[in-house]
């Protein structure tokens, strides 16, 4: 019991570190940009705004762009743990299901068949492509004998992602205006949203959050073995449906709002799962803060590095995500579920 209340101890302490991290990161975000704004301006547009041009920059500018990388970040975090979780597989993230390659598809179509140039248009499409290619990976992982298990999932994530690439490429060559579009939309970025593109697809990330959280129980008998899992009373098509409908809110959310972002569903799974152990009750929220963390981290570089203009998240993650994923897989502990 001592062991027990130490461990439990030790990682609700770990979580409020996370907490503070994050409350530093976003004060960062916010006083970091190609204008640099004192700390005690930000307090000041963030408690007492007025019409200075430092609290338009806070308010306008800074603070949705704060809000979306925390969004988008808890949410891919999150939907990495339960794709790895789900599929037994380290190198899973939330676009082995065809969610990304999916809406990315949507956008290109949008583009290329009706002339789509507005940000609010692409993110009602991703977000629709996304989950109609999840239902399509469903259907093609239960069209088996054994209905939807981890591999047939994936291989169908895996056809179905091909079949959608190798179309967008298609598109993408035969016109030119699609070509562009879809070049800026898919580098995945924060920057230059819209609040109200926060407000569209926040109801989403919330039912996709809260649906995962209810989903972890079930994710943990199901790492014993399904035969285990159904023998203590788990209803296993159930809870992978339930861990489905989480995945494709939270990714395609995350992607409609932000463009493809890779490599936090990927490693900070394995981050928080080295933090926490296998168990999804509390590795579902650390990988959704970790995640959080992360973005605005890398967000915040890419504003640094590229002074005075900058260098797109999606691009950072890319940089920084490769070697550390090398580093975690040498690491062989790190990647057994």
């Amino acid at each position: 019991m001592g062991a027990l209340a130490r461990r439990r101890r030790r990682r609700i302490v770990g979580l409020l570190v996370l907490l503070g991290l994050a409350a530093l990161a976003c004060l960062a975000s916010i006083a970091i940009g190609s204008k640099p704004i004192a700390l005690d301006a930000v307090w000041h547009g963030l408690t007492a705004p007025t019409d200075t041009e430092n609290d338009i920059i806070v308010r306008s500018l800074r603070i949705p762009r704060t809000e979306l990388a925390l969004l988008a970040g808890a949410a891919l975090g999150v939907a990495g743990a339960l794709i790895q979780g789900h599929t037994r597989n380290p190198l899973a993230d939330p676009g082995l299901l065809g969610v990304t390659s999916g809406a990315a598809f949507a956008v290109v179509v949008g583009i290329f068949a009706f002339g789509l140039t507005s940000l609010y248009g692409y993110v009602w499409l991703a977000f629709l492509g996304a989950v109609l290619t999840t239902g399509l990976v469903f259907l093609l992982g239960a069209a088996g004998r054994g209905g939807p298990t981890p591999l047939t999932l994936a291989l169908a994530g895996a056809a179905v992602s091909a079949l959608m690439v190798g179309l967008i490429s298609a598109m993408a060559v035969i016109d030119q205006q699609s070509l562009e579009a879809f070049r800026f939309w898919r580098v995945g970025a924060v920057a230059g949203r819209d609040p109200v593109i926060i407000g569209q697809v926040l109801p989403f990330l919330a039912v996709g959050l809260v649906l995962a959280l209810a989903n972890a129980p079930g994710l943990n008998a199901l790492s014993l073995g399904e035969d285990v899992a159904r023998s203590i009373g788990q209803h296993v098509l159930r809870t992978r449906v339930l861990g489905l409908v989480a995945i494709t809110l939270l990714t395609g959310g995350a992607v409609a709002a932000c463009g493809p972002i890779g490599f936090v569903g990927l490693v900070v799974p394995h981050v928080a799962r080295y933090v926490t152990g296998p168990d999804h009750r509390w590795l579902l929220p650390y990988a959704g803060l970790i995640g959080a963390v992360l973005l605005l981290v890398a967000d915040i570089i890419g504003r640094v590095i590229a002074w005075p203009g900058e260098l797109q998240v999606g691009i950072v993650l890319a940089l920084i995500g490769a070697p550390v994923f090398v580093a975690i897989v040498r690491r062989k502990r790190l990647v057994r579920l």
